[in-house]
C-alpha cells in the first residue's frame, strides 16, 4: 500500500458497484455535514429503524485500532544481537522517547508510522506486551498496513504522511474515526440511496433541521451553450439531460478527506474528477458522469437509441454489441456510453484531459433496468435509476459537481449549462383527509404533527379546505401516488411502537362462528383419525364420469370450458376421488383412503335471475377406500384388504364424532354401488343422509379400475343438522345393571336394527341398551333364517331391579318379537 497522502498509480476510471443488492453505506461523519445526529450512533440506528430504514448493521473500523497512534521514528540503530533487526527511539507525542524493536528496513529517521502502544489489541488478534526481544526491551510495535487490517499483503511499515500530527490516534489520522451504517432500502425508497436523504429521515425523526449544500460555481468564459451541443432524440426515455463545461483542469489525487468519505462507503478513489461524481452520487443520490470533450467528435451529445448490432466499448474494458432497445449517449457519429448504466472507454477522462462534459441526466428505470440485465452489468448509476432516481436533482446534482471540479482541479466552469427538458411533467398531487388518521392508524395524531412530519419529508402543501389538504410529493418520492400512502408515512415517523395494540374497531359485531364450521372441523379430524387423507379436486368433470356412475341429473355445463375432460359442473364427488385412485394406481400404489368435502352442483329452473345463483349446490363428504388395510404395514393383519367394513367404519366414526344418533342402515344404493355390499344411511327422521358401498363391477369396468373399491357419500346439511356438538350432562348410574342374552331366528332378510327397536320399544325405561354380538346361518337354522343374538343391559335409576322385574319383561319382549317380526325363540 502506497504512503498515504502520496498520489496512487493510475487505476481505470470505471469503479464496479459493490452495492448489487446489499445494504447501502452511509458515513455518519459525512451525514452530520447536513442534519445534527443524535448523540449515540445506537440511537441513531435505532430512531431510523423505526421510521423504516432498517440498520443491518454498524461497521466501527476504529474500534480495532484502539491503542494505535502516529509515532515519529527519532533514531534508529543495528540491533546488538540481531542483524535483521533494528532499535528505534519513537516519539509518540507523551513527551518521553519509547523504544521499540523492529524487524522492517523501509523507513528512515524522521518518518511518521503507526506505533501499537503496550496493551494494544490489534485486528488480527495480535495483543502488545512489554516484551524483550533478543535481549533487547520493547515497549510497542511499528505497524504495517496489513498488520492495521487495512490490506492483504504488506512489504513493510506503513509510512504516513508528514503532516500528520504525533500522538494523533491513527484511526483518526486515517480517516478511520467513523460509523458506517449499512442501510437495508427496499426497492420502493430510492430517495434512501444518498447521503442527503437518509439526512432528511434523521430531520424528520429528530426535529433537526436540514442543511441543503446550495453550490453556485464561478463561471468565466464563453457560455456552456457554445463549446458543446444537446440533442434528445429519445425524450420517453430521457425527460431530462442537463450537462456542464468545465475547462483548464488538472487531473491529480482528490484530496484525503474525500477519499476517506468514498472508501467508508466501499467506492475506490480514481482521481479528483471522477471521484467527484462518485462523491455527488452518494451525497445526492444523482447519477453523474464526465466526458473528455475534445474526445466527443463535433464536440457534440446525442440521447438515441441504439442500432441494433452497433458497438461500444465500457469503461470496464469490454467491447459490447448493442441492441436496438439500449439508450446510448453518443457524439455526432458515434456511440459514447450506455445511458444510465456506465460511460464508454473513447471518451473516458484521463490524465490528459483538460476539457470537460459534464452529465447530469434524467433515464427512465425500466429501460435502464433492461439494458443493464441484457448486458449482466450492474453499477451505482443503473442501481439508482431502476428504482427511480429524483427528476428534480438533476441540475442541484450537475451544479454541486461542477463547483467541486473547478475547487480540486483549478478548472474553469463555462457560463450557464445546457438543459435538455422537453416535456415538464408537474409533480404528483395527493390530497389527505385529517379525520382519515386515527381511522386509519388506530391513534389519534394531532393536526399539527400532521402537518410537520409531511412537510419535513418535503411535501408541499399547495391547496387546503375544511379537513384536508392537498400536498405536492416530491419527486423522490416515487412511492407515494394515494392517501394511504401519505397516512403511511405519518405513521412510521410518529412511531409504530406507539400505536396502541387494540382489536379492529367492529370486531364485537362479528357474527360467531357458524355451528357447521365446527361440525365440519369434527368430520375432518375423525376421517384423519381412520386413516383417511383429503385431497382437493377440480369442480369441473367431463360428461361422461358422471354418467358411467349412473348419475341422471343434468350436469350444469360450463360456456367456456378448458377442455372436454372439465366441461360440466360435478353433481357428485365420486368422479374425482375415483381419478385420484386411477392415477394413484398407475404409479403403483398398494393401497388408497382418500376423502374430500365440497360442493355438488345442479340446475336450477330459476337459477341466475336477480341475486339468486345459476345453479344449487349441494356440500357433501366423499370418500374411498382401497387395497391393503393400513397401507399393508400391519404385522397383525399381513396383507388384510380394505372391505365394506372399512368404508362404512369411517362413516360411523363421523356419525360418532358428530354424536348423531338414531341413524339406521338399510341395504342398497344408487346405481354406482354393488347391490351385494351398499347401504342406505338415514337419519332418526328418516332423512337420508347418503351412501356406502362397494363400487359397481359395470363402474369398475368402465373406469380401468381394480376390484374391491369401496366408497362413501353424505350430504352435510342433515348431517350437520343433526349433530349434539354439545355434549350433555349423564350421571354415573347409581344401580347395578341386570344383563341378559336374548337369540331369536328371524328370516334372513330381516335387519337388526328393526329387532332392536322393537326391543328397546318394548323393554320399556328398564332396558339401558341391546347390543347385537352374533349373527348365524346354518344347522341347525332353517334354511331362508338366521339367529340374531343381543345382550340386553336392564337397569332402574331409583332402585335395584328384582329377578321378577327384569324376567317379565324380558318375556314382554320375547313375546313382542315373536308377535311382531314373526321371529322365534332360538333352543
Amino acid at each position: 500500500m502506497p504512503p498515504v497522502g502520496v498520489a496512487r498509480p493510475r487505476a481505470p476510471v470505471f469503479v464496479p458497484s459493490e452495492q448489487e443488492g446489499g445494504p447501502v453505506k452511509i458515513s455518519v461523519k459525512w451525514l452530520g455535514d447536513y442534519v445534527a445526529l443524535p448523540p449515540s450512533v445506537d440511537e441513531l440506528a435505532r430512531k431510523l429503524t423505526a421510521a423504516g430504514l432498517e440498520i443491518e448493521g454498524l461497521e466501527r473500523p476504529a474500534e480495532g485500532l484502539k491503542g494505535v497512534v502516529v509515532g515519529q521514528i527519532q533514531e534508529s540503530v543495528q540491533h546488538p544481537n540481531a542483524d535483521k533487526l533494528s532499535v528505534t527511539k519513537i516519539d509518540a507525542g507523551t513527551g518521553t522517547l519509547l523504544q521499540v524493536v523492529c524487524g522492517a528496513k523501509n523507513f528512515k529517521v524522521g518518518d511518521k508510522v503507526p506505533l501499537a502502544t503496550v496493551g494494544a489489541k490489534l485486528p488480527n488478534g495480535m495483543e502488545i506486551k512489554q516484551a524483550a526481544l533478543r535481549g533487547v526491551d520493547s515497549s510497542g510495535m511499528l505497524c504495517s498496513s496489513k498488520e492495521l487490517g487495512l490490506s492483504e499483503e504488506s512489504s513493510g511499515l506503513l509510512i504516513l504522511s508528514p503532516d500528520q500530527k504525533v500522538g494523533t490516534p491513527i484511526a483518526e489520522a486515517l480517516g478511520l474515526d467513523d460509523v458506517v451504517l449499512e442501510v437495508n432500502v427496499t426497492p420502493n425508497r430510492p430517495d434512501a440511496l444518498s447521503h442527503l436523504g437518509v439526512a432528511r429521515e434523521v430531520g424528520v425523526v429528530t426535529g433537526a433541521a436540514l442543511k441543503v449544500p446550495q453550490p453556485k460555481p464561478v463561471e468565466s468564459g464563453a457560455p456552456a451553450s457554445e463549446k458543446v451541443k444537446v440533442r434528445v432524440e429519445n425524450p420517453e426515455r430521457c425527460p431530462r439531460y442537463a450537462a456542464r463545461v468545465v475547462e483548464n483542469v488538472t487531473i491529480k489525487p482528490s484530496p484525503q478527506w474525500m477519499q476517506d468519505r468514498l472508501k467508508a462507503c466501499g467506492v475506490r478513489a480514481i482521481n479528483n474528477v471522477v471521484d467527484v461524481t462518485n462523491y455527488v452520487n452518494l451525497e445526492f443520490g444523482q447519477p453523474l458522469h464526465a466526458f473528455d470533450l475534445d474526445k466527443l467528435a463535433g464536440q457534440e451529445i446525442v440521447v438515441r437509441m441504439a442500432a441494433k448490432g452497433e458497438k461500444l466499448t465500457t469503461l470496464d474494458g469490454k467491447a459490447r454489441t448493442l441492441d436496438a432497445d439500449d439508450l446510448v449517449i453518443c457524439d455526432k457519429s458515434t456511440p459514447q456510453a450506455l445511458a444510465g448504466v456506465m460511460g464508454g472507454g473513447d471518451s473516458e477522462v484521463t490524465e490528459k484531459t483538460t476539457r470537460l462534459v459534464l452529465e447530469s441526466a434524467n433515464f427512465v428505470g425500466s429501460g435502464v433496468r433492461r439494458t443493464a440485465k441484457r448486458h449482466v452489468l450492474h453499477t451505482e448509476a443503473s442501481h439508482r435509476f431502476e428504482r427511480g432516481a429524483d427528476l428534480d436533482a438533476v441540475v442541484p446534482a450537475l451544479e454541486r459537481a461542477a463547483q467541486l471540479i473547478a475547487e480540486l482541479s483549478g478548472g474553469t466552469v463555462a457560463p450557464g449549462r445546457v438543459d435538455v427538458y422537453p416535456a415538464e411533467k408537474p409533480p404528483r398531487q395527493v390530497t389527505l383527509r385529517f379525520a382519515r388518521v386515527e381511522k386509519v392508524l388506530g391513534v389519534a395524531v394531532a393536526e399539527a404533527e400532521v402537518r410537520r412530519i409531511l412537510e419535513a419529508l418535503g411535501f408541499k402543501k399547495v391547496a387546503e379546505s375544511a379537513g384536508q389538504a392537498t400536498y405536492e410529493v416530491p419527486r423522490a418520492r416515487v412511492d407515494v401516488e394515494r392517501e394511504e400512502d401519505l397516512l403511511e408515512e405519518v405513521a412510521r415517523v410518529y412511531g409504530y411502537d406507539n400505536i396502541p395494540a387494540k382489536l379492529p374497531r367492529g370486531l364485537a359485531e362479528l357474527a360467531p362462528e357458524p355451528a357447521h364450521a365446527e361440525a365440519e372441523r369434527r368430520l375432518r379430524q375423525a376421517l384423519a383419525g381412520t386413516g383417511l387423507s383429503e385431497v382437493v379436486n377440480y369442480s369441473f368433470v367431463a360428461p361422461k364420469s358422471l354418467e358411467v356412475l349412473g348419475l341422471k341429473e343434468q350436469p350444469v355445463e360450463l360456456l367456456n370450458p378448458l377442455s372436454v375432460e372439465q366441461s360440466v359442473m360435478r353433481t357428485s364427488l365420486l368422479p374425482g376421488l375415483l381419478e385420484n385412485l386411477s392415477r394413484s394406481v398407475r404409479h403403483q400404489v398398494e393401497s388408497v383412503s382418500v376423502y374430500e368435502t365440497g360442493r355438488a352442483y345442479f340446475r336450477d329452473a330459476e337459477g341466475g335471475q336477480g341475486i339468486r345463483p345459476a345453479a344449487r349446490e349441494v356440500h357433501r363428504v366423499a370418500g374411498l377406500v382401497w387395497g391393503l388395510r393400513g397401507g399393508g404395514r400391519s404385522w397383525t393383519q399381513k396383507d388384510a384388504r380394505a372391505d365394506f367394513y372399512d368404508a362404512k367404519g369411517a362413516v360411523e366414526a363421523v356419525l360418532a364424532a358428530l354424536r348423531v344418533e338414531g341413524t339406521t342402515w338399510s341395504p342398497g344404493g344408487p346405481a354406482a354401488y354393488h347391490p351385494r355390499a351398499s347401504a342406505e344411511v338415514k337419519g332418526a327422521d328418516g332423512t337420508v343422509l347418503g351412501y356406502v358401498g362397494e363400487l359397481h363391477p359395470r363402474v369398475v369396468k368402465a373406469l380401468g379400475l381394480p376390484e374391491g373399491v369401496f366408497v362413501f357419500e353424505l350430504d352435510t346439511a342433515p348431517l350437520y343438522a343433526s349433530a349434539r356438538l354439545v355434549p350433555e350432562y349423564h350421571p354415573l348410574p347409581k344401580f347395578p345393571a341386570v344383563l341378559r342374552d336374548l337369540a331369536v331366528v328371524v328370516p334372513v332378510e330381516q335387519a337388526n336394527e328393526e329387532v332392536r327397536k322393537v326391543i328397546l320399544e318394548v323393554g320399556g325405561p328398564l332396558v339401558e341398551d341391546a347390543l347385537v354380538f352374533d349373527v348365524y346361518t346354518g344347522k341347525p337354522i332353517p334354511e331362508g333364517k338366521k339367529n340374531l343374538a343381543y345382550a340386553l343391559r336392564y337397569r332402574s335409576p331409583d332402585r335395584t331391579l328384582t329377578d321378577v322385574e327384569v324376567s317379565e319383561a324380558h318375556q314382554r319382549i320375547i313375546s313382542e318379537v315373536n308377535q311382531r317380526l314373526g321371529a322365534s325363540l332360538r333352543a
